[in-house]
C-alpha cells in the first residue's frame, strides 16, 4: 500500500518493515515524529516508550539488542551528547540484535543549540553511520542499517537532517508488519560486563572490523556515481546530493559522486570513481567531513586532485545548503552558465522575519512576569533552559540571562549563587525537562548548600516538541495510564527548604510566592502550574473598554501577541486571545475585562 508520509514517518515504516521489537527515544526536533508515527501504524509486538532522556533510552534499547531483538533509539543531535556515555561503551561491547540510533541533525540550526555533525560522532565512537538523501531513501536505508548492525554486531548511527525528517514522500509500505523473533539474552559476563582488559581487546577488533565495513560499504547500493568520466566532479551527501542532482541533470559530463556511508569511509569505491578526476568539490551540510576524508585518501594514495569545499571557502561552513545556494556554488565552480542549469523548483518569495514569541495566553509569560515584578530593583540572575520558556528572553520580558543545554539552568544558577552572595539566582525549567535532566541538578544544589529558587514551569506536557507525554502526565506511549510522578513529592524527598505551587495566572498570588521564597536562604522551588493553551484552550476572551487611555502598559510589559494598538487604544485579537486575564491584571485603569463580564 502507498503511504504519503513525512520523512520521520518513512523512517518509522522502514523500522517496522525491518521487524523492530523496541523503540525508545526522547522528543527533540527534528526527530520527534518517528516515535509518534510508530504509534499510529499497526505495531503489535513492538514496545514503545518516551524515555526520561536519551541516555535512558539507549540503555533500555541496549538490553533488548543484547537479547537479539531489534531496537531503535531516536533523538536529535544534541541528545546524542546525553547518550554518549552508553554509546561509547556499546561500541566496544557490541550487540546481538540490530541496534540503530537515529540522531537527527539540524543544519541552520532551525531549532537547536548547535550545528554539530553526527558523522563526527560516528568516527569518534568508531561505529558506522548512514546518511539518507530523501524520505524514500530513509525508508530503505533504515532497514539496511539494522542488517549491518546485526552483520557486524555493532550499534549503528542513522543521520537524517531536518529536510529529510520533515520532507514528504509516498512510500510503498507493506500491509502488515512482523516483529523479529529472537532467542533472548544469553549470559556471558566475559562479553557483556565491560572491564578495561575487555575494552583493550575489543578496541583492536573494532578497528579491524571497521576496515571490513569500509570495504563492504564500497559496494553499498546508495553509494553511487552518475555522469560521464570527466576531470571535474562533485562529491555530495544527504539532501545536498539531491540539490546537486537536480541542477546537474542537464550536465552529464560532470561526474556526481554520492556517499551515503560517511564512516567507515568506502575507500575502494572512491578510488575507483576518482579515476581521471583532476578537480572535485564537496557539497555537504555542517562539517567538512567528506572533504577531510577525501584529502586523506588523496594523500594516502598520492592522488593529484584539487579538492574544494568548506575548507577552501567554496562552500559555507554554517547553515543549511539549499537548491539556490548549490546552484550558485556549482555554476561558479564548474563555469556553467546559471541559465542553463535545470531547475523545476519555483522561486520562493522571501517573507519578513518574525522572531519567535510565547503564544498568546501562554502561562509561562505570566510566570516570568511574576518573578520580574517580585524582584524589581534587586540584583538577580535568571538562568533559562531548553523549551518554550527559552522564549522568555524576548523583550519586553527579558527574563533569560543564560541558556546552555538541558538542565543547565538549575546548575548554572548554583554557580552564580556561590560566587555572588548579594544576587538572587533563579532557575527556570519546564516539567518535562525537570524529569529529563533537572532532578540531579536540584540534588546537587541541596547537598552543596546553594541559595537558589527553582521555578518549575509545569504546563503538563512537552510543548515545544509536539506535546509528548512525560512522567508527570501519567500516560505512556503504550497507551497505559500509569499514574503521574509527582514533582512535589520528588522535591520533598530531596529536602528543599520550601516548595510552593501557584497558578501563574493569579498574578498577585504568584508575586507573593516569589517574594516569600526569595527571602529564604537555601534551595526553594516554585511550581508554576497551568496547562499549555494548546491542550486546554479556553473559550473565554478579554475585551477592552472605553476606560483605556492608551498607556500601552499591557503591551509594553507582557508582550502578548494578541495585543496591538489601533487608533491610540489597545485592541485584542479575539482569534488569539485565550482569556488568561494577565493583561487585565496589569492594566492600571481596569480597562480590560472578560467577554462574559
Amino acid at each position: 500500500m502507498k503511504e504519503y508520509v513525512m520523512g520521520n514517518g518513512a523512517i518509522a515504516l522502514g523500522a517496522l518493515k525491518a521487524g523492530v521489537n523496541m523503540a525508545c527515544g526522547y522528543p527533540g526536533t527534528p526527530s520527534s515524529e518517528i516515535i509518534e508515527n510508530l504509534s499510529k501504524f499497526p505495531h503489535e509486538g513492538l514496545h514503545l516508550e518516551w524515555s526520561v532522556n536519551e541516555k535512558a533510552a539507549l540503555e533500555v534499547a541496549a538490553a533488548a539488542a543484547y537479547s537479539g531483538a531489534r531496537a531503535l533509539v531516536t533523538m536529535k543531535q544534541v541528545g546524542l551528547n546525553v547518550a554518549s556515555d552508553p554509546l561509547m561503551s556499546l561500541a566496544y561491547v557490541g550487540v546481538e540484535g540490530g541496534l540503530v540510533v537515529v540522531s537527527a541533525d539540524d543544519p541552520g540550526p532551525i531549532s537547536s543549540q548547535t550545528e554539530q555533525d553526527t558523522r563526527r560522532f560516528a568516527d569518534f565512537a568508531r561505529i558506522p553511520v548512514f546518511d539518507p538523501s530523501s524520505p524514500e531513501e530513509a525508508f530503505e536505508m533504515i532497514q539496511d542499517a539494522f542488517e549491518y548492525s546485526e552483520k557486524y554486531r555493532t550499534p549503528v548511527l542513522f543521520r537524517p537532517t531536518t529536510r529529510i525528517d520533515h520532507g514528504y514522500a509516498s512510500i510503498d509500505a507493506p500491509d502488515s508488519y512482523e516483529p523479529k523473533s529472537y532467542d533472548g539474552f544469553k549470559k556471558d559476563a566475559g562479553r557483556f560486563v565491560i572491564f578495561p582488559r575487555l575494552s583493550y581487546k575489543n578496541h583492536g577488533l573494532m578497528e579491524e572490523r571497521n576496515v571490513r565495513i569500509g570495504e563492504d560499504f564500497s559496494s553499498y547500493r546508495f553509494n553511487t556515481c552518475e555522469g560521464d568520466d570527466s576531470q571535474k566532479a562533485v562529491l555530495a551527501s544527504g539532501v545536498s546530493y539531491m540539490y546537486a542532482k537536480e541542477y546537474l541533470k542537464d550536465h552529464p559530463e560532470v561526474k556526481l559522486i554520492r556517499i551515503a556511508t560517511a564512516y567507515p569511509f568506502p575507500e575502494s569505491f572512491m578510488l575507483d570513481k576518482l579515476k581521471g578526476v583532476k578537480e572535485i568539490i564537496c557539497l555537504e551540510e555542517l562539517s567538512p567531513y567528506l572533504e577531510e576524508q577525501l584529502l586523506k585518501l588523496c594523500g594516502k594514495h598520492g592522488l593529484d586532485i584539487k579538492v574544494a569545499g568548506k575548507l577552501t571557502g567554496h562552500v559555507p561552513h554554517m547553515g543549511e545548503l539549499s537548491a539556490d545556494i548549490v546552484k550558485t556554488i556549482l555554476s561558479k565552480y564548474l563555469d556553467i552558465n546559471e541559465e542553463s542549469i535545470s531547475s523545476d523548483i519555483a522561486e520562493i518569495p522571501k517573507l519578513p522575519a518574525r522572531p519567535p514569541v510565547l503564544c498568546a495566553g501562554c502561562p509561562h509569560r505570566a510566570s516570568f512576569y511574576a518573578v520580574k515584578k517580585a524582584m524589581a530593583g534587586k540584583k538577580t540572575y535568571y538562568c533559562g533552559d531548553i523549551g518554550c520558556y527559552t522564549l522568555g528572553n524576548a523583550m519586553p520580558l527579558d527574563m533569560v540571562d543564560t541558556c546552555l543545554c538541558m538542565g543547565a539552568g538549575v546548575t548554572m544558577a548554583q554557580g552564580f549563587s556561590h560566587v555572588d552572595d548579594e544576587g538572587k539566582a533563579f532557575a527556570f525549567i519546564g516539567d518535562s525537562t525537570f524529569f529529563a535532566s533537572g532532578i540531579t541538578g536540584v540534588v546537587n544544589a541541596v547537598i552543596n548548600e546553594a541559595d537558589i529558587t527553582v521555578c518549575i514551569l509545569d504546563n503538563s506536557t512537552t510543548a515545544m516538541t509536539g506535546h509528548q507525554p512525560h512522567p508527570g502526565t501519567g500516560r505512556n506511549m503504550m497507551g497505559h495510564d500509569v499514574g503521574a510522578v509527582s514533582i512535589t513529592r520528588i522535591l520533598e524527598g530531596i529536602g528543599l527548604k520550601k516548595i510552593v505551587t501557584v497558578d501563574p495566572l493569579d498574578l498577585k498570588g504568584a508575586i507573593e510566592a516569589v517574594k516569600g521564597c526569595a527571602e529564604i536562604k537555601g534551595v526553594k522551588a516554585i511550581i508554576f502550574k497551568s496547562p499549555c493553551i494548546a491542550l486546554e484552550r479556553s473559550d473565554k476572551k478579554c475585551s477592552v473598554s472605553d476606560k483605556c487611555i492608551g498607556c500601552n502598559k499591557c503591551i509594553n510589559e507582557t508582550g502578548c501577541p494578541a495585543l496591538s494598538i489601533n487608533e491610540g487604544r489597545v485592541e485584542i485579537d479575539q482569534s488569539l486571545c485565550t482569556g488568561c486575564t494577565l493583561c487585565a491584571q496589569v492594566c492600571p485603569m481596569n480597562a480590560i475585562g472578560g467577554a462574559n463580564e
